[in-house]
C-alpha cells in the first residue's frame, strides 16, 4: 500500500472518538462508534471504515442523525422486542440491539430484536462477531437505500442489504463471521477499487443507462448487480421483507426520499442470537467447528474459513499500525480530525 500510511489503532480511535464527542456524541458512546469505525480498518476492509466519518459528521450537524437519542422498546413478547432506536448514531444503536438480542437468548435460548429508526451501522461483521465473542450464534441484516439492480431494472431499485452469521470457534476472540451484501460488490469496495486503481471485473455493475461495465465510476453513478443474478436479489428482496415490512418502517424506495447521501436514516435492522448452549455444550459446539474447519483445510488448500483473513490482519496491523490510504487522511483532516504527527 504505497499510497497508504500507518496509524496506531488505540490513537486513531481516540481522535475519531475526540471529534464525534465535538459533534455532540456523548464520550463513551463516541469511543464506541469510533472503535467500531476503525475496526474496518485495522482489518483492511477501509470501503466500511474511516471513510465514512465525514457523512456521519454532516448527518449529525443537520439533524439525519441524533447525537444522543433515547431508545425505547415499543414491543416486547417472550424472547422478542421491537426498538426504536430514534436515528442515534447507527454503530452504537446496533450494538445495544444485539445486546437485547443475546439477553433474551440467555432467558430463552433465542433472542431476536428488531431495530427500527436506525442509521448506517458500518459493517455487519462488528455485530455478529461480538455476539459470537460472547458464545451465542448472531446474525444481522439491514434494508438501505437503492444501490442495486434486479430482474430486468436499469437502475437502482433495490439496497444490497447486508447479512453477517457469526459463529464460535475455539479462539474466542477470533469466531467464524460471514459477512456479505447481496451484490457481487459492495458499493463501497467498487469506491475502494477506484480509489486504489484496480480494475474491475465484469459483472459488478451498469451505468446510468443500464449498460454492463467494469468502470468503477460509470458503476458508482449506475448500479451494482446482484450475486449469483436471481439469488442476490430474492435474497435482498426477502431481507427487505424481514426488516421493514416486520418493523411497519420504511422500505427502501421511502428511504431514499428521506435522504440520498447512504446514512441510511430510518432503515430497520434485526439481531437474532441463539444460545448455544439450548441445543448442545458450548465446548463441544466449539470442537466440532474446530474439526469441520480442520477437514475444509485438508481438502482445499490455501483455505481460510469466513472472515479468518480479518484476524490474521488485524495481528499484524495492531503491531504495524491501521493502514489508511492518503486520499482518506486528507478527507479526515479537512473534517477537523487532528491527524498530526501521529503516523508511523
Amino acid at each position: 500500500m504505497t499510497d497508504s500510511l500507518r496509524i496506531s489503532y488505540e490513537v486513531l480511535c481516540q481522535r475519531l472518538a475526540q471529534r464525534l464527542h465535538e459533534a455532540g456524541i456523548p464520550q463513551q458512546q463516541a469511543l464506541l462508534e469510533a472503535t467500531i469505525m476503525a475496526e474496518a480498518d485495522l482489518q483492511e476492509v477501509p470501503s466500511h471504515g474511516v471513510r465514512m466519518l465525514p457523512g456521519l459528521l454532516s448527518a449529525l450537524a443537520d439533524g439525519r442523525v441524533k447525537s444522543n437519542p433515547a431508545f425505547s422498546l415499543e414491543r416486547e413478547l417472550g424472547a422478542i422486542c421491537v426498538l426504536d432506536c430514534g436515528n442515534g448514531p447507527g454503530r452504537y444503536a446496533a450494538v445495544h440491539a444485539m445486546e437485547q438480542a443475546k439477553t433474551r437468548a440467555k432467558k430463552f435460548g433465542v433472542g431476536i430484536c428488531l431495530a427500527k429508526r436506525t442509521t448506517h451501522w458500518g459493517r455487519a461483521h462488528a455485530y455478529a462477531s461480538r455476539a459470537a465473542q460472547d458464545g451465542f450464534i448472531g446474525i444481522c441484516t439491514t434494508n438501505a437505500i437503492p444501490s442495486m439492480a434486479i430482474g430486468g431494472a436499469k437502475k437502482p431499485v433495490i439496497g444490497n442489504n447486508p447479512l453477517a452469521i457469526g459463529i464460535p470457534g475455539i479462539n474466542n476472540s477470533e469466531p467464524i463471521v460471514l459477512d456479505m451484501a447481496m451484490s457481487q460488490a459492495a458499493v463501497g469496495k467498487v469506491g475502494t477499487w477506484l480509489r486504489e486503481g484496480k480494475s474491475l471485473p465484469d459483472n459488478w455493475g451498469i451505468d446510468a443507462q443500464g449498460n454492463p461495465t467494469n468502470d468503477a465510476n460509470a458503476i458508482l453513478a449506475g448500479a451494482v448487480l446482484p450475486m449469483g443474478e436471481h439469488k442476490g436479489a430474492g435474497l435482498a428482496v426477502m431481507i427487505e421483507l424481514l426488516t421493514a415490512a416486520l418493523a411497519g418502517a420504511a422500505f427502501t424506495q421511502e428511504l431514499l426520499v428521506g435522504d440520498q447521501s447512504g446514512i441510511d436514516p430510518n432503515s430497520s435492522k434485526i439481531f437474532i442470537a441463539l444460545n448455544v448452549n439450548a441445543f448442545i455444550e458450548l465446548p463441544v459446539f466449539k470442537q466440532r467447528v474446530r474439526h469441520f474447519l480442520d477437514y475444509l483445510k485438508s481438502e482445499a488448500t490455501p483455505f481460510n474459513y469466513p472472515g479468518e483473513r480479518g484476524w490474521q490482519v488485524r495481528q499484524l496491523n495492531l503491531l504495524d499500525g491501521v493502514p489508511l490510504h492518503k486520499e482518506i487522511i486528507a478527507r479526515l483532516e479537512s473534517v477537523g480530525v487532528n491527524l498530526r504527527g501521529v503516523f508511523k
